[in-house]
């Protein structure tokens, strides 16, 4: 075999194996992000779990909060109308998202600052359990939208650089969009009683 062929065929071989490595790569930084995504879907899944049962112990005892009640009832109906596949995060879905999940955040906020008008329904155990989980429950979505920032970061950088963005492009990886904060939550939420 002549020296340049054998050259060509380690210079196609080595370009062969970057391929196969990077799209590999992808695969796997693609799957990250999914099964972060999978863990944000989860701890909203509890949250929407958990208000059911907070609604029912604060209706025994604040029956003419209704309006409030039914505002919870209603941002949480509309928050889990929204399940977003990681296949559909785009800009637009995120931040349709994020305004559904800020808004049942808000009327949570108002259903604890009700229950701060009621002495009995503080000190109910049920009610007291349940204000914990829901805290736990609101930290650990904290967290698994940090965990899938992170992972969305280096799939992001991974897809973009040069030259592995060229086989991203061929091979269909796009960015995937981070969460970001909503600008309603910039503003404190005012309770009116």
């Amino acid at each position: 075999m002549k020296k340049s062929t054998i050259i060509l065929l380690v210079v196609v071989g080595a370009l062969a194996l970057w391929a196969i490595s990077s799209y590999n790569g992808m695969v796997k930084e693609d799957e990250t992000v999914g099964k972060a995504w999978g863990d944000v879907q989860s701890a909203y899944q509890r949250r929407a779990d958990l208000i059911p049962n907070l609604v029912n112990v604060v209706k025994g005892y604040a029956e003419h909060e209704k309006g409030t009640l039914e505002g919870v009832i209603e941002a949480r109906a509309k928050a889990t109308q929204i399940n977003l596949n990681v296949e559909d995060l785009t800009e637009e879905n995120m931040a349709k998202l994020n305004a559904a999940q800020g808004e049942l955040s808000s009327a949570l906020n108002k259903l604890m600052a009700v229950a701060e008008a009621y002495p009995d329904l503080k000190a109910n155990e049920n009610f007291m359990s349940l204000q914990n989980q829901l805290e736990g429950t609101e930290n650990r979505i904290n967290e698994v939208r940090k965990a899938y920032n992170t992972t969305v970061q280096s799939y992001n950088v991974k897809v973009r650089k040069f030259p592995g963005n060229i086989l991203a492009n061929i091979f269909g990886f796009s960015t995937k969009p981070m969460f970001q904060a909503d600008e309603a939550a910039q503003k404190a939420p005012e309770v009116k009683f």
